[in-house]
């Protein structure tokens, strides 16, 4: 049982791995990259992400990237991101559902338009079935006529005719023969080769 439970972890893990690394990779404001210029949340709606793509983030020197609550995000208020980023190229992989928020550290520069909110959404599942989608099953089985018995004829029964039987000829008398005596002479002869047979294999062991 152990061993089954630490199979199935084993694929657990290792699908979503492959879900991780099958994951697509965004750019953060496309072709300008993360930057004032950008209408980030226009370019973000535009989008739909799914748990196990990636944002990727490009920007200059005088950028960061700051994580943030939502009330941070809507103040602009820096001073106490989740986690922040430095260096010109953030990867950041969205590993679970649901929103997160993301501002430039730099004074000013969230307040000019400098700020994203990810949507993630649950890997891609096929919708549940309407209920109405499908006719209700009655429980009521519909009745089957039952056909009327056939009338019987009133005409008097037929009688079958008699075939008239053929006398069958009487069994020739079969001639009892007498045994041949050329039967007897074959048989004496064989007992006859078999003694002789049987007295020379006992001379030849003594």
């Amino acid at each position: 049982m152990a061993m089954l439970r630490s199979t199935l972890m084993s694929l657990a893990v290792l699908a979503m791995l492959i879900n991780l690394a099958m994951g697509a990779n965004y750019t953060v404001g496309g072709a300008n990259g993360w930057d004032t210029s950008t209408d980030l949340q226009t370019w973000a709606s535009s989008q739909s992400f799914l748990v196990g793509d990636n944002l990727i983030f490009q920007y200059s020197p005088n950028h960061d990237v700051l994580e943030v609550s939502k009330s941070d995000y809507d103040s602009c208020q820096a001073s106490n991101p989740i986690q922040s980023y430095s260096g010109g190229t953030t990867n950041i992989p969205l590993s679970s559902q649901g929103k997160r928020y993301f501002i430039c550290g730099t004074s000013g520069h969230c307040s000019q338009g400098m700020k994203v909110q990810i949507d993630t959404l649950a890997t891609s599942a096929p919708p549940p079935e309407s209920p109405s989608s499908k006719p209700p099953t009655s429980s009521v089985t519909p009745l089957v006529p039952t056909p009327a018995p056939e009338s019987r004829s009133s005409s008097p029964a037929q009688t079958p005719k008699s075939t008239p039987r053929v006398p069958s000829p009487a069994p020739s008398a079969i001639s009892a023969k007498p045994p041949s005596s050329s039967a007897h002479k074959g048989g004496f002869l064989v007992n006859i080769t078999m003694g002789i047979i049987f007295v020379m294999t006992m001379l030849q062991a003594y």
